[in-house]
């Protein structure tokens, strides 16, 4: 700053210190000096260095910074094999565009009579503006690539972030969208009729204050007709009855439909007639005809209409009825001769050319990829389903657009990277690498894919194609719903491949993407195999063929089966003990130490090791016929050499072996120790092969056992590949096996799956496997699968594969299930996981809902929806009957709902309570009770007469009934007093002179001792007192309740003497026990007189009979018309129950993940990681970073701040727990702060896993931490970490070195989210201990680059 005098003559100035900006003030002399010294300047270029000038500038610029070159520091040759985090794009300086504006000014409609005149003469009205957001304006505006989606930072340009919203999905409702983008008055079309009619128009635009002036309009003479297009000729009646009585709303159809682009035919004024578009319609059909009888000699457009018709029809169903009476097929299916024949007609201009012909299956699949169709191709292994994939990736490079290839297994990304680097321009994304991430297709794993479109990458814009390898992985229970849900999550602007092995539902699932996408689907493929194959058995030294071209073939099945019989009769004889003792070979201590030379793996494996058994009982076997494990190592000796050298005599090497566990293939193996396969010029390449493979690793890890056991095993032309094996040695094994210097490759399952390297034969050691769960036998699928790796194209004309027997044939049922049986069919495994609920929650538009609608799972469900919603409409229409009550209001409906409820709680009363022993004590003479009436629908009050006895197995009650009293005297239904007829109704008084001694009437009971008959009819009818009763017998289920009140009645007069005077006497004392309000008398009290201990059966009691007591107060109790109104009740309730039975269908509630949903979301607010209103706080925005492990164990770990007291190597250490998948391992040695610090984080992990058994999730707390912390490796990456070199680490544990590798490379990923998990918590601390840890463990054999990715 310049000098500041002062008033005193002291200078002083004032600048700017340090980063954070403080004022600094410096005085200054008052006086000049004229000290010449002074006067030179602070620094003078001594003469060594040279004068800058503009050019010397410009040549340092032009050789600094804009000259291509590698650094030397950077790219150093003894650095070659490292990796490094480097972004290219922080390096490109993106000029950023303008911002688009966010909302804009728009008008709003007003009914007229509604519109304010403003104070001008002319009295015109001036609509108002509102303030909206450009979104609610464009449609598509949420879809990717649409303007109001901004551009995020460059670094997040293919990784995205947390920051961004994703994509929105496409296939999603668009209809709310539609409705915001058309104005009201565009869709009622008001706004043109006014203006026709001489109205005013709108001259001033929204937020001006003048606009054009159009000066008078006057109305203009028009008639208009209106039509209907004809979809809507073709309407319900229900729809033609609505438009007729809707006349006044069809021009605003017509301008509503005119906005949204509907074809509407006018002709001449504007009058068309019904007819006439109804033969154009006709016309129109038979040209699609014509089309599709198409003749050789029609031109090569009438051919291309041809094959598209079918396209054509379905596209022309229209909308409303015919839509759901002919719902549009989403997967088409079966292609036709046609493409194939004029394949090259119809793509001229192919995006790339092929050196050999395609097959029918491909020429289909690229025509409608170059249709812009998404395609499913199923077909066989080696069928060619490759070709698609890399026509998709020409297609985006003709385009100028991205192709992304997805896989399931790191392996088969890195092979594909290596198959395509020299055809296109090809990147690689996976977890540890990222390799050209700005090519133009890429290839990548769905976990990173799926990362990408929940974090918005804004390189999802540019992508046109994304392929699907191995779909059939979608039945993968831990991974499979990352299939999923990336489907699901894929904008709308990308086309879909799919490439998948043969499955019986492919059409079902293409279905489904097409309904969840909106989009049709083609499904192609083929079931034919490019080399077919044979099936055999290897029975003691014979193969028996038992399958060929898709057939069983059961006379080889019974030659085996012979063979069998005969070897067990002739070891019953005596030759049983002669193989397996004679000399356990002198061969067997050898075998036993190289068997050791794995590194010391053997001796200490755990787990499941005897899935390789063919036979159920073959242990039991071997311990009656006491065979010991030398004697079974010699037999399994024999057995391969006897397998190898007849597949060598056969020439039918090479040959891949599936044993289904790394044991039994380290067993095998050694079982080949004296087998040599290769020629010298083959073992040359192979040593050569591996000298340069391996010479990447440091001196250390050269000599690794397992690197130089394999060596020796390659050199004899016999190789091994299982997960226990180092990453760099599966990669040798493969490549080698590719080349064909390896004859027997002894593999896992995982080969056929991750490697493309078919062999002319493959074996199967057993058809038994170990999933994890139980052993159970191979399913056709996987049989599939792997058996597809026999037969190499173009050089085998059969392939073979073969199924060892030991001790046991396979039935005859099983073996067909297995290699002829149908192919295992897709099904869902999606489920909920919370970094899913936490990613959809930070999205308004897009529901977690809509990801469970939209779920392979839910379906068929929703595809049911147009019908339900047609059943709903349809239901809602019925016309309902009215319930007139002759007593004022009606009351059946509350009548029958209580009659409802209690009938719910009747079965469990009468079983519990009325057929106890204790209260059929209480029915005995005189008891009242309350008895079921013959409609169900009502109870009536009665009491008992007889209990039951020797002779009648029947209680025999009165009870009162509610219809009117018959017009007859009282008994009149067994009298034959024939005089009593005369009179209509109620009952008369004989005089005193006329009674006889039985009818006299007395207030005491008779106390005359009956002879104990029933000398009366039963049922027996009548009526007393006005009212009618009935005496019958009836059951125990026929009580409902009993009442705490007896009467005195006379059983003689009743039942034998028939008394008129004894029945009204009974009658009215029943009419006594009403209370005023007609209840009936209290119940028996459940714990005093019932003896009931049960507190919930009490209270069911108490609740039924306060039921009962309802039911009697009601009016509607002992209506005569109860049982018309209650059958009208029971319609009207039934077509309500229907009604909301079909709301909740149609609902969210009703999705199958429903409840776990709401317990999950209960977890996350009980947590912390979302609000009550379900907003993602930054617990939650940390809880996505975490994709590694389980999500919410570990962000308690960081919010607990369980690290800090950790060094970083005991905190990845720690980590390792989240990644590491062995359930069963030797237990480590951990120091005592480690010990602490794991048991803190199991602590944490129990507590979460009761919170989620709280919330009612199917969750064990015990097993939820066994499961997601695994501590196995805790000390071994502890070591690791601390620099002990890759020898020493596997001394530590009995775990194999590759499953150590790829524990700690996936540990290196988590290391990558927990700090980024920091940052975005503010932890600097946790987040520099996160990079140095990540630092500490990247080194050596464990990250070697891989060999597909670099070359050898």
């Amino acid at each position: 700053m310049d000098p500041i005098e002062a008033a005193n003559g002291l200078s002083f100035r004032v600048g700017f210190s340090g980063h954070s900006g403080h004022l600094r003030l410096e005085p200054l002399s008052t006086v000049e000096s004229s000290d010449p010294v002074k006067s030179l300047p602070d620094f003078i270029l001594p003469p060594a260095f040279p004068r800058e000038t503009p050019g010397s500038i410009k040549e340092y610029i032009e050789e600094k910074y804009l000259s291509l070159r590698l650094d030397d520091e950077v790219f150093a040759s003894e650095k070659v094999g490292r990796q490094w985090d480097f972004d290219w794009f922080d390096k490109a300086d993106v000029p950023l565009e303008p911002s688009l504006p966010r909302c804009v000014v728009v008008p709003t409609w007003e009914l007229p009579f509604r519109r304010q005149k403003n104070g001008s003469a002319e009295g015109e009205w001036e609509p108002k503006s509102v303030q909206v957001d450009v979104s609610e304006l464009i449609v598509g505006a949420r879809e990717s690539g649409s303007l109001p989606r901004l551009a995020g930072p460059a670094k997040d340009f293919v990784r995205g972030s947390i920051n961004n919203r994703p994509f929105r999905p496409g296939g999603l409702d668009d209809s709310q969208s539609l409705e915001r983008v058309v104005p009201d008055g565009a869709c009622n079309g008001e706004w043109v009729r006014e203006l026709l009619v001489g109205g005013s128009p709108q001259a001033v635009p929204p937020s001006f204050k003048q606009g054009l002036d159009l000066g008078d309009l006057k109305a203009y003479p028009c008639s208009w007709n209106v039509y209907k297009d004809q979809s809507s000729m073709e309407s319900t009646s229900d729809e033609k009855l609505y438009s007729q009585s809707g006349l006044s709303v069809q021009f605003d159809d017509l301008f509503k439909k005119a906005w949204e682009e509907e074809v509407v035919e006018f002709e001449g004024d504007g009058q068309l007639s019904g007819s006439e578009s109804v033969k154009s319609e006709d016309e129109a059909k038979e040209v699609d005809v014509a089309i599709d009888s198409c003749e050789p000699e029609l031109s090569l457009l009438d051919e291309l209409l041809s094959v598209e018709a079918g396209e054509t029809k379905s596209r022309s169903n229209g909308t409303g009825e015919d839509d759901e009476q002919n719902p549009k097929a989403w997967a088409i299916s079966g292609g036709t001769e046609y493409i194939a024949q004029n394949f090259h007609d119809l793509v001229p201009n192919k995006a790339m050319d092929f050196p050999f012909e395609l097959d029918k299956f491909q020429k289909e699949a690229i025509y409608y990829l170059e249709k812009g169709d998404s395609v499913f191709v199923a077909a066989h292994t080696s069928a060619g389903k490759t070709v698609v994939a890399e026509y998709a990736f020409a297609l985006a490079s003709k385009h100028c657009t991205r192709a992304v290839y997805t896989a399931p297994i790191k392996t088969i990304s890195n092979q594909k990277y290596r198959d395509l680097c020299g055809k296109f321009d090809v990147g690689l994304l996976t977890g540890d690498v990222s390799l050209r991430p700005e090519a133009s297709c890429l290839i990548m794993t769905t976990e990173i894919l799926r990362s990408m479109l929940y974090r918005g990458a804004d390189i999802i814009r540019d992508i046109e194609w994304v392929i699907f390898d191995e779909v059939h992985y979608v039945n993968d229970v831990e991974r499979g719903v990352v299939w999923e849900e990336v489907i699901i999550m894929l904008p709308r602007h990308i086309n879909i491949v799919l490439l998948s092995a043969t499955v019986p539902n492919k059409v079902e699932f293409a279905d489904w993407i097409g309904r969840t996408k909106q989009k049709q689907i083609r499904v192609t493929g083929t079931t034919k195999r490019p080399v077919p194959l044979e099936h055999c058995l290897f029975y003691s030294g014979e193969l028996y063929k038992i399958c060929e071209s898709e057939s069983f073939i059961p006379k080889g099945f019974e030659a085996a089966k012979d063979a069998f019989k005969k070897k067990n009769m002739s070891s019953a004889t005596g030759g049983s003990g002669s193989q397996a003792p004679a000399s356990a070979s002198h061969d067997g201590t050898r075998s036993q130490k190289q068997s050791s030379n794995w590194g010391g793996k053997q001796k200490k494996q755990s787990g499941p090791q005897n899935s390789g058994n063919f036979s159920r009982t073959r242990g039991e076997n071997q311990n009656k016929n006491g065979m010991n494990s030398w004697g079974l190592r010699r037999s399994d000796v024999s057995l391969w050499l006897s397998l190898i050298n007849k597949l060598s005599k056969m020439s039918l090497l090479p040959v891949v072996v599936f044993c289904f566990s790394k044991n039994r293939c380290d067993k095998s193996v050694d079982s080949m120790y004296g087998t040599d396969l290769t020629s010298s010029s083959e073992k040359s390449e192979i040593r050569v092969f591996c000298d340069k493979a391996f010479s990447r690793l440091k001196g250390s890890d050269r000599t690794l056992p397992q690197v130089v056991r394999v060596q020796s095993l390659l050199h004899r032309g016999i190789g091994v590949h299982h997960a226990g094996l180092l990453p760099i040695v599966k990669e040798v094994v493969e490549m080698l096996f590719c080349r064909g210097v390896i004859k027997v490759l002894f593999s896992t399952e995982t080969f056929a799956m991750g490697v493309n390297a078919p062999a002319r034969t493959v074996v199967f050691d057993t058809l038994r496997k170990f999933d994890g769960k139980e052993f159970r036998q191979l399913l056709p699928g996987e049989y599939t699968q792997m058996a597809g790796r026999a037969g190499r194209r173009g050089l085998d004309k059969i392939g073979t594969v073969i199924v060892m027997c030991r001790d046991e044939i396979l039935g005859e049922s099983d073996l067909k299930h297995v290699i002829v049986g149908s192919a295992t069919r897709l099904e869902s495994q999606f489920r909920l996981t919370y970094i899913m609920i936490l990613h959809l929650l930070r999205v308004e538009e897009l529901k977690v809902e809509d990801m469970l609608k939209r779920s392979f799972a839910e379906f068929h469900a929703q595809k049911k929806l147009p019908e339900q919603q047609q059943l709903l409409m349809r239901k809602l229409a019925q016309a309902t009957k009215t319930i007139e009550c002759i007593k004022g209001e009606p009351a059946i409906e509350e009548y029958y709902d209580i009659h409802s409820e209690a009938e719910n709680h009747n079965t469990e009363i009468l079983e519990a309570v009325m057929q106890s022993p204790v209260a059929q004590q209480f029915l005995t003479t005189g008891r009242v009770v309350v008895m079921k009436s013959q409609s169900e629908r009502d109870h009536l009050l009665g009491v008992v007469v007889k209990a039951p006895c020797a002779t009648n197995k029947q209680y025999i009650v009165l009870v009162l009934k509610h219809e009117p009293p018959p017009q007859t005297p009282l008994g009149s239904g067994n009298l034959q007093d024939s005089k009593s007829t005369d009179f209509r109704q109620g009952f008369f008084v004989a005089p005193k002179s006329k009674r006889g001694l039985d009818e006299d009437y007395c207030s005491g009971v008779k106390t005359r001792k009956g002879k104990g008959v029933i000398n009366i009819i039963l049922p027996h009818q009548g009526s007393a007192a006005g009212v009618s009763f009935e005496v019958k017998g009836v059951d125990i289920k026929d009580f409902l309740c009993i009442c705490n009140c007896k009467i005195k009645i006379d059983q003689v007069g009743l039942l034998e003497d028939n008394s008129s005077a004894a029945y009204s006497k009974t009658v009215q004392q029943l009419l006594d026990t009403k209370s005023d309000e007609n209840k009936y008398p209290p119940a028996l009290d459940p714990r005093k007189d019932l003896k009931l201990t049960d507190m919930n059966l009490v209270a069911t009691y108490y609740k039924w009979t306060n039921l009962l007591q309802k039911m009697a107060k009601n009016k509607c109790h002992g209506c005569i018309k109860l049982d018309e109104h209650s059958k009208l009740a029971r319609e009207k309730k039934r077509h309500s129950e229907e009604v909301d039975a079909l709301k909740f269908e149609m609902s969210d509630e009703a999705l199958q993940q429903m409840p776990d949903f709401q317990g999950r979301i209960d977890v996350l607010q009980e947590i912390g990681c979302i609000d009550a209103d379900l907003v993602v706080q930054i617990k939650g925005r940390v809880a996505c970073e975490m994709n590694s492990g389980e999500e919410l164990i570990a962000t308690e770990c960081l919010f607990e701040n369980q690290l800090d007291d950790l060094e970083p190597e005991e905190a990845v250490a720690l980590m390792s727990a989240f990644v590491f998948q062995q359930k069963n391992t030797s237990e480590p040695s951990l120091t005592p702060k480690l010990s602490q610090a794991k048991q803190r984080l199991y602590d944490t992990a129990i507590r979460l896993g009761q919170l989620q058994s709280h919330f009612k999730l199917q969750i064990n707390p015990e097993e939820y931490a066994r499961e997601n912390l695994k501590f196995g490796l805790v000390e071994v990456v502890y070591e690791w970490a601390k620099g002990t070199p890759f020898a020493d680490i596997c001394e530590l544990t009995d775990v194999a070195e590759g499953m150590i590798v790829r524990t700690i490379v996936r540990l290196d990923e988590t290391c990558r989210e927990f700090k980024n998990a920091a940052s975005i918590m503010g932890n600097s601390a946790l987040y520099k201990k996160m990079v140095t840890a990540s630092n500490a463990i990247k080194r050596d054999i464990v990250f070697a680059a891989s060999l597909y990715v670099t070359g050898v």
